[in-house]
């Protein structure tokens, strides 16, 4: 049974319904209602029975107080909710200048405009959790910037006397282990303009290395639950731990750094250089463009990862909420002598924190209407079942390359039942987004944020030839996966 049209509750005056121990109080003066679990009726549900009004399990009788706003409030919620991810899936609303966020922020406003989800709600449905662990990490991953340490790993990287294949390896080993160690957009935004110098200096080609670098970022992190926004999402939701999401993600995100190599050095094997007239003109560009050098700074880099692996040492080893620990983290990094706070704030992504927490409240309002529920029992009714590791993993692959791996894991996951099986599940949708991230430039930021970057310095990858060898990739790495998942399930 599923609820529709309700929202909010104030009290209960009248008998409406029981029906198998749902026990249902509506006025209909007041237009108010209650659903809760009757124990008198069905003494033998379990009581972590799932409420069709909410989709949460219900711990106590009451369960959710729901105030009916009409089918026509349903019909707009529905509207507000596909117009934010048609957004999300086109990158801005089409006909509009507004981007993913604006879109994500705006549908929030209509949800409480059209009393869609009370102000309350709203507040209540962000998950402050998750949003103060990512902030945190996004600092701790912002000091190694301003320390300058990633500019110090590409000088490193840059002298080395090897071939251009030799080199793409060393770049994507370099790409995954940071991303799945610090939070990979950070990365990509801090390694984008210095692999262009450095691929320029060398008159090497930049695209298969900007390319191989994103992919590794993409699927490096996948396996860990700090190298990504969406990690920490499923990590929060399904309470799963470092270690947790560590074994059931780590070896397939691994391996799949082999894989972006062989096809990258495949795709690419004639065309490792610049013709000289083609690389004069990026030169030329690159060069107007080219980003401040930062000298590193030993003592601040060295603080930097001694606080990250206190981080992961926590998460390991203590039981201390995550998003204290990482908030933590980045009040140390933000008190300092010798470098500003502000220019740590700068690289924090705040468009992506309140993205996130715009599809907090859209999606809330969603479930308000019972649409969901509805969807969810009609796909088990046809043997769909969200529950199941390797059906979870494919419709996460799928969702993830229509509207993008942060928007796709904040609608799947507050639906999943994780109690017995959330290792599996954790791999599922951590795996299914990061290697499906690979297909297109819209499927992740990182894809967005080497492409856009690497236009600014003269470099343009085309939509097709990010997704010629993303889409390879991608492919590969989700059919090795579906067979680690079997095997997890």
């Amino acid at each position: 049974m599923s609820i529709h049209g309700y929202y909010q509750i104030k009290s209960i005056r009248a008998f409406d319904h029981i029906k198998n121990g749902h026990v249902l109080f509506f006025d209909n003066k007041s237009r108010e209602l209650t659903f809760f679990l009757y124990q008198k009726l069905a003494p033998t549900v379990s009581m972590t029975y799932r409420c069709p009004a909410c989709f949460n399990p219900i711990r106590a009788l009451t369960c959710c107080k729901i105030y009916y706003y009409g089918d026509s409030g349903m019909d707009l919620t529905v509207i507000v909710f596909l117009l934010v991810y048609i957004a999300m899936g086109f990158g801005s609303l089409p006909g509009f200048k507004i981007d993913r966020t604006g879109a994500a922020i705006v549908g929030a406003v209509a949800m409480m405009t059209i009393e869609s989800i009370s102000p309350a709600q709203a507040w209540i449905a962000i998950d402050y959790d998750t949003i103060g662990m990512l902030f945190g990490l996004m600092v701790v991953s912002a000091s190694f910037v301003v320390s300058g340490f990633y500019a110090w790993t590409v000088k490193k990287v840059a002298t080395l006397h090897v071939t251009p294949p030799a080199l793409l390896a060393v770049l994507i080993a370099v790409g995954g282990i940071l991303s799945a160690l610090l939070t990979n957009d950070v990365v990509i935004v801090a390694m984008t303009p210095l692999l262009v110098s450095i691929t320029l200096a060398r008159k090497l080609n930049p695209i298969p290395f900007l390319l191989g670098f994103c992919f590794a970022a993409n699927n490096g992190s996948a396996g860990s639950l700090i190298g990504s926004p969406k990690n920490m999402i499923i990590s929060e939701g399904l309470d799963l731990s470092f270690m947790g999401l560590l074994q059931s993600a780590g070896l397939p995100a691994l391996l799949s750094l082999v894989v972006i190599w062989l096809v990258v050095v495949l795709l690419y094997r004639q065309r490792w250089y610049l013709p000289e007239d083609q690389l004069q003109a990026t030169q030329s560009t690159a060069m107007t463009a080219s980003p401040t050098d930062i000298e590193l700074d030993t003592w601040e880099t060295i603080k930097a990862g001694v606080i990250t692996l206190a981080i992961i040492f926590c998460f390991i080893f203590t039981e201390i909420p995550k998003e204290i620990v990482a908030l933590t983290a980045a009040g140390l990094l933000l008190v300092n002598r010798s470098i500003s706070s502000n220019d740590m704030l700068k690289l924090v992504d705040g468009n992506l924190l309140l993205l996130i927490m715009g599809l907090f409240v859209v999606n809330a309002a969603l479930s308000n209407t019972g649409i969901p529920g509805d969807i969810l029992l009609s796909m088990h009714h046809h043997g769909i079942d969200l529950n199941n590791p390797i059906i979870l993993f494919l419709i996460t692959g799928l969702l993830c390359i229509i509207v993008g791996n942060n928007p796709a894991i904040m609608l799947l996951v507050p639906y999943l039942k994780h109690e017995e099986n959330a290792n599996a599940l954790g791999a599922a949708l951590a795996l299914g987004s990061g290697f499906s991230s690979n297909f297109f430039v819209f499927g992740s930021l990182a894809g967005i944020i080497v492409v856009e970057q690497a236009k600014l310095y003269g470099v343009k990858i085309s939509f097709m030839e990010f997704t010629r060898s993303g889409g390879i990739i991608a492919l590969i790495c989700m059919l090795l996966s579906s067979v680690w998942i079997l095997g997890l399930s």
